[in-house]
């Protein structure tokens, strides 16, 4: 586990946290965000367009913010694989909840990242969940809610994402279903997303491709270590703010 501060990343600047802890690829968060959450007991109909959702998303280069939780949360991770997705956890790092997932969360910190607010050792408690929720939020350009009951944990998401002035889309349900992001549609507070094809369409396909130096500065390198292997290159990328050097390791920023 490890730490970097708070105030190094843009999205979590107005969050007021001092630190943020994590496993894996903490280059990942320099890349477009996108976050999905939803109900935890999500309908056959909900599983099949999360993932297909989460997947063309990804596939354009897009990363997947969510809170591995049980359903839609895991359906996204899922869907975008595990190196093109971000899991907040509700406590410490080094607590892999929930228990259902641990083999989820585990290749997530293989190859993708996950992240918390907590110290080693926190465990999750009421609270908590609406800090990760505030997280996941916080993250991501804006947010997509595939399923929610009234007065879930992704409803309170959807008044964080409202506070924030983050535009919110949803899946359309059936009168009787979902009631909570119906309200949302109801309300003008969402946009519905009729077709997946048509709605990833309007994200352009990013280029993933790059070469061996950028690959290098995204593994998050010591910095003596890169300096000693590309030298003039180092302090280049760092003179053009491309790098920054955090807890003497190089952090990618990306190419502006």
């Amino acid at each position: 586990m490890r730490d970097i501060e708070a105030r190094k990343i843009d999205e979590f600047k107005e969050l007021n946290l001092d630190k943020i802890y994590y496993k894996g690829d903490i280059s990942i968060l320099q890349k477009p965000k996108i976050s999905i959450v939803g109900s935890r007991r999500p309908l056959n109909y909900t599983k099949e367009f999360t993932f297909k959702l989460a997947k063309m998303l990804s596939q354009r280069g897009y990363v997947i913010v969510s809170g591995a939780a049980l359903g839609v949360d895991a359906i996204a991770h899922k869907g975008a694989e595990a190196k093109n997705t971000i899991a907040v956890m509700p406590g410490g790092v080094d607590i892999r909840y929930p228990a259902a997932n641990i083999s989820l969360i585990k290749k997530i910190e293989e190859k993708g990242l996950v992240i918390s607010r907590f110290e080693k050792g926190f465990k999750p408690a009421p609270w908590s969940f609406v800090v990760r929720n505030e997280m996941v939020v916080a993250l991501g350009e804006f947010l997509i809610i595939t399923e929610a009951d009234m007065g879930s944990g992704s409803m309170r998401s959807a008044e964080i994402a409202l506070k924030k002035r983050k535009k919110i889309y949803v899946l359309p349900h059936r009168a009787n279903e979902s009631l909570g992001t119906n309200y949302l549609l109801k309300n003008s507070l969402a946009e519905p997303i009729y077709d997946i094809d048509e709605f990833c369409e309007r994200f352009k396909t990013l280029n993933l491709k790059s070469d061996s130096f950028t690959e290098y500065l995204k593994s998050s390198p010591p910095y003596e270590e890169a300096v000693k292997k590309y030298s003039q290159k180092i302090f280049e990328a760092e003179l053009m703010g491309e790098i920054e050097i955090i807890s003497g390791k190089i952090v990618y920023k990306g190419r502006g």
